[in-house]
């Protein structure tokens, strides 16, 4: 009678550490789910409202590898024990049958309530889970470092036989990836979305685009010969719309300031009875900045910043002046165009009724990509007329027409070398 009690007591307790063992297995299950899963975002944001857990999360996703090896490491030891266990109950239970009966019994419990229930749990609520569950994690990695983190070690190891190693820069590369995937993911439709989504975009690309690219090239560039008379000089500064301005002697080659109209107009009219020829043009210039034609939007823009300058003349790497940038042109690689009251209407881009495209031949190809949500390269050319010359390898005459990546490009109008109008017509996919 003693020993059929014990018998009893032993299945249920073997039942009952059953249904323990599936339960903590589900709870590291879930675990490694919602430590993946939670967005560093809304944890970081729980954490500037005051959240320690989210805090205590975000250090646990920081060595991520070495926390998921360890719940991976408890989560198997419990599952092994687990299916021992029945398979030992279920032997004493059915004989030799139980093999088979413990072994779909716990695959079907594992499967359903140790994996796929948890992991739904898991990824609906994850950065909750994460906070709940982070105490313990906290312990569990506790204890089983040395051992996971020698198995991370040997793992690495092996990855490195096959060349696979994980650069030092592939976080912030991934970081930036993601940003992207995020904006690209939850755009919403209308104009403003789109271009708060276009705004975003934007500003990570400012580390991939060189100056030149978005820089006034010099043939455009508007200067004053600092050799000219005082009354000349005012007469073409009136006359621009640009508040500062490139001075040059004997060329344009040879910058040797950059003035600025309001400093050249409080030296006019501080005395009543200055005489223009006696004003020290050049004392009132400032020393003109010189920056690589390579360096991206975004060091520049910093370096606008620190400096506290708003204009920067662009060289090659012989010191030949390529163009000139301004604070206003990265602004606007963000915003887009930005006009006031002194800007030329000048528009580069017009779409006629027929759905033909005019387009300015020193159009960069990023408006064109932007506006239109096209993907032209960029890589070895950062305009539209030199799109075509690089497609192209030659200088096409008046009329030409190509087909480049399903646009069809017409040359309109080239002065000298240099072509100044397109026509652009979206092809049908069919065509």
């Amino acid at each position: 009678m003693l020993e059929q009690i014990l018998s009893i007591f032993e299945q249920y307790g073997s039942a009952l550490a059953l249904v323990g063992l599936t339960l903590l297995s589900a709870v590291f299950s879930g675990t490694e789910t919602a430590f993946i899963a939670a967005s560093k975002v809304r944890l970081h944001r729980m954490e500037k409202e005051g959240s320690v857990a989210a805090s205590r999360v975000l250090l646990l996703k920081q060595e991520l590898p070495i926390l998921i090896s360890s719940i991976l490491f408890c989560n198997t030891l419990i599952n092994i024990f687990a299916s021992a266990l029945a398979t030992h109950l279920f032997v004493e239970m059915f004989g030799d049958a139980g093999v088979f009966i413990a072994t779909g019994v716990m695959a079907a419990a594992l499967v359903i309530y140790a994996e796929v229930l948890p992991k739904i749990l898991a990824i609906t609520f994850a950065e909750s889970y994460a906070v709940i569950v982070s105490p313990m994690v906290r312990v569990v990695l506790f204890i089983t470092s040395p051992v996971t983190r020698f198995m991370d070690f040997y793992a690495r190891m092996n990855l490195r036989l096959f060349g696979l190693k994980k650069s030092p820069d592939q976080e912030t590369v991934d970081t930036v990836e993601e940003l992207r995937g995020i904006i690209d993911l939850h755009g919403r439709s209308g104009v403003e979305a789109r271009d708060e989504q276009l705004m975003l975009q934007s500003i990570l690309d400012l580390g991939n685009v060189a100056v030149e690219e978005v820089m006034i090239h010099r043939k455009n560039m508007f200067c004053v010969d600092g050799g000219l008379p005082a009354s000349e000089i005012v007469r073409q500064i009136l006359d621009c719309p640009y508040t500062r301005v490139p001075i040059y002697i004997d060329n344009q080659d040879n910058i040797v300031g950059i003035l600025h109209v309001k400093s050249f107009i409080r030296a006019v009219t501080s005395k009543t009875k200055v005489k223009l020829e006696s004003i020290d043009v050049l004392g009132l210039a400032s020393k003109p900045w010189f920056v690589p034609e390579t360096r991206t939007l975004l060091s520049q823009m910093h370096a606008f910043r620190k400096r506290g300058e708003h204009v920067a003349l662009v060289v090659d790497e012989y010191g030949d002046i390529q163009g000139l940038l301004t604070l206003e042109d990265i602004l606007e690689e963000i915003v887009g165009d930005i006009t006031d009251e002194t800007d030329q209407d000048e528009s580069n881009i017009f779409v006629n009724k027929k759905g033909e495209i005019m387009v300015d031949g020193k159009v960069t190809i990023r408006d064109l990509n932007r506006r239109f949500e096209w993907e032209l390269p960029d890589e070895e050319a950062s305009t539209l007329a030199g799109l075509v010359l690089e497609e192209t390898m030659t200088i096409p005459e008046m009329g030409q027409i190509f087909v480049i990546h399903n646009l069809e490009i017409e040359v309109l109008r080239r002065v000298g070398n240099q072509i100044t109008l397109l026509k652009i017509t979206e092809k049908s996919p069919q065509s």
